[in-house]
């Protein structure tokens, strides 16, 4: 018998870090409010927390598992590290003028997202590569050695170098690494070629930005992190969850950290694919609400939505095209300014509106007494009796209705000439209102019916207010999984070890098999493989190779996987009538007697992680279950009356409860209102049962 793997995971978030160990098979989990002056702070207090309590120390752990929002933040805050863009003569401006687009062609005081390297720190040298790889002007390395001064003098700590179709050929953005790097030593370079190595000028420069952005802030937090685990005693390596759902090494993370800036989120996904195929569920909307943010996912067949773009920084939240675009391999989700920590206001105009400003940890909201003022989504979740708070954030804090109170009056109930239990209905309703229209847009975009399907909810705010989404959007039932409130850090768990390599080689589908493309395909295999290689310890590293296609003629791709590859051949028809199949799947139709051409190809390599658990074996089951106290509850209607609280732990396969009542544990609360009954599977996750819309979809 194999001996089981100990392992760690850290998920850190606006509010909170959520850590999870799993010692033997059985996992123990926490919350810690994020330090954000010092991120390892809490990550090493929760881990060693929860160790302390099984009697280990760090040295006991075998892998550490990592998600962050640290290099999303930085963006959105514009704390990143003074950086310079070096260019191709001519394309200065390239990250500013963009794809001259307009997220809203009809607003004339539109405003576009501001480039993360302004006009002044954009420089160019004189180069020129073709589209195919070939050299149209040698690179002036006179003037790489010039610009050597100006870097040193504008004090730059980290450089972007983004030339024109250097994708194709790399050769003048390492020449340019090498001649800058000998002058400064200590500054950062992130070359388009190894960054984002595709074609579309803009997206390789603007994703090649960000990463140079965003990473000696990175470099140095998981190094900082990386050297304070080791000197207390752990020897494991890290590993680091990626956006696109994949985990890789704590040195690749350094290097490309713009793979990182939907990690936490990427694990809940990871986590509610899991759980809908053990629940037998084929189509499902996963989602996940923190303390921060609330993040929506639509997943069909046991496989969340991907894409190779993504937006950071959106001017305006809901509209494609108003933030800065990110090449990566990315788990296809929206995300809201809608937590337990969003702020609640009355506007101008005397509208209330909650978010997307948040309390954060610090201060946090009003009810935390750490010196918050605002009122916020938990101050309101509080007064309305959906939280227990013998046990919020595993019995640490102590929660403060006077203050929740005071707040909620000061900056809701007086502009509204409404009661504290009111004030906090409405905030509760808004908040919950804007994640289903939220759902519904967001499902509407990719062509998907939201009726029938389940929802799975976690995080530590999801549960309180699943049910109500799940009204608002008639879905029939809601599933509630095991250690829910740190569903993020469990997915971490759940991920395979993964890493993508992406090239773009533009060829007509009859010439996939020319020599240059299989030795591409080659090289890019081994590549992906010694990323996964130390981190899989000995595990089986799969591969899978896909190819980006489209009609001659055409402006954009869909991937395709490759159905055969044999002795680094691959079968042409095969693929034809793969990318035919999938043509059809997204509209409807395709064009037999058109000529296709691949633009892009991508190879992952990924190890899955073998450890099973002890307690996923069905659980027992139980004929009747008493409260353990009881809440002074609102209701959707308004009504205010006591309702029982019921122990997650007493619950199991056998006990139908119905709502209005509470479900506590130590991570996050479930409440299940009027209309809704609960009960335990044999899995051990509750299933809320909307019975409005069962007897609707029965009759």
């Amino acid at each position: 018998m194999k001996p089981r793997i100990n392992r760690a995971s850290a998920d850190i978030g606006g509010t909170f870090t959520d850590i999870v160990i799993e010692i033997d098979g059985i996992r123990a989990s926490t919350k810690v409010l994020t330090t954000h002056q010092a991120p390892e702070r809490a990550v090493i207090e929760g881990v060693f927390g929860l160790l302390q309590k099984q009697r280990l120390g760090l040295a006991d752990i075998d892998i550490f598992l990592h998600g962050t929002t640290l290099a999303t933040n930085a963006i959105i805050e514009r704390r990143g590290a003074r950086t310079a863009l070096i260019t191709t003569r001519g394309f200065r401006d390239t990250i500013e003028i963009g794809s001259e687009s307009r997220h809203d062609q009809y607003d004339i005081f539109i405003k576009k997202p501001q480039p993360l390297v302004g006009r002044g720190l954009r420089y160019t040298v004189a180069e020129r590569v073709a589209a195919d790889g070939s050299t149209l002007l040698a690179l002036d390395e006179n003037e790489v050695e010039a610009l050597a001064e100006k870097l040193e003098q504008a004090q730059v700590e980290s450089i972007a170098v983004s030339l024109i179709n250097a994708y194709a050929n790399s050769s003048h953005e390492q020449r340019v690494r090498e001649i800058l790097s000998a002058r400064l030593p200590r500054t950062y370079f992130s070359l388009s070629s190894e960054t984002c190595p595709e074609i579309r000028e803009y997206e390789r420069t603007s994703t090649t930005v960000a990463n140079a952005y965003i990473r000696p802030i990175m470099a140095g937090y998981l190094g900082r992190l990386k050297s304070e685990l080791s000197e207390k005693g752990m020897k494991a390596p890290i590993l680091l969850m990626t956006s696109g759902g994949g985990l890789t090494t704590v040195e690749q993370a350094a290097d490309y950290p713009i793979r990182l800036v939907e990690s936490g989120p990427a694990g809940g996904a990871i986590l509610a694919a899991k759980i809908a195929q053990e629940c037998a569920l084929d189509k499902i909307i996963s989602f996940d609400m923190g303390g921060t943010t609330a993040k929506i996912c639509l997943i069909d067949h046991g496989e969340p939505l991907k894409s190779r773009s993504f937006e950071v920084d959106r001017t305006e939240r809901f509209l494609k095209g108003s933030g800065l675009p990110v090449r990566i391999p990315v788990i296809e989700m929206v995300e809201i300014g809608a937590g337990g920590g969003s702020i609640a206001q009355v506007d101008s105009l005397g509208r209330l509106t909650v978010g997307p400003e948040s309390a954060s940890s610090e201060p946090g909201p009003a009810c935390y007494g750490l010196g918050g003022r605002h009122a916020t989504v938990t101050d309101g979740d509080f007064v309305l009796g959906r939280i227990d708070t013998r046990k919020f954030a595993d019995g640490r804090m102590t929660l403060r209705r006077d203050l929740a109170e005071k707040a909620l009056a000061t900056h809701v109930g007086g502009a509204l000439s409404l009661g504290p239990v009111e004030a906090a209905a409405a905030v509760t309703a808004i908040v919950e209102e804007n994640m289903s229209n939220a759902s519904r847009v967001h499902a509407a975009e990719h062509g998907k019916d939201l009726r029938q399907r389940a929802m799975v909810a976690f995080g530590g705010a999801a549960p309180m207010h699943a049910a109500q989404l799940a009204r608002k959007l008639s879905l029939v039932s809601v599933v509630i999984p095991k250690g829910a409130g740190v569903g993020s850090a469990i997915g971490f768990l759940e991920a395979p070890m993964a890493y993508e390599v992406v090239r773009s080689r533009h060829s007509r589908l009859d010439a996939v098999n020319d020599v240059a493309i299989t030795e591409l395909l080659a090289s890019m295999q081994l590549e992906a493989k010694a990323v996964v290689f130390p981190a899989a310890r000995g595990l089986p590293i799969d591969m899978r190779v896909s190819a980006f296609l489209r009609y001659v003629g055409q402006g954009h791709e869909l991937e395709v996987g490759i159905p055969v590859v044999s002795n680094g051949r691959i079968d042409a028809r095969e693929l034809k009538d793969a990318f035919d199949q999938r043509y059809s799947e997204v509209f409807g139709r395709f064009l037999p007697n058109h000529e296709i051409e691949v633009l892009t190809w991508a190879v992952t390599a990924s190890a899955t992680q073998p450890v099973p658990v002890a307690d996923l074996a069905p659980i027992g089951t139980r004929e009747s279950v008493s409260p353990s106290g009881t809440t002074n509850f609102t209701d959707m209607d308004g009504m205010t009356a006591d309702a029982p609280i019921y122990e997650r732990t007493e619950l199991a396969p056998g006990v139908l409860l119905t709502g209005p009542l509470v479900v506590t544990e130590r991570e996050t609360n479930t409440v299940v209102p009027t209309g809704f009954t609960v009960e335990c599977n044999s899995f051990g996750h509750l299933v809320l049962t909307n019975l409005a819309a069962q007897a609707a979809l029965s009759a």
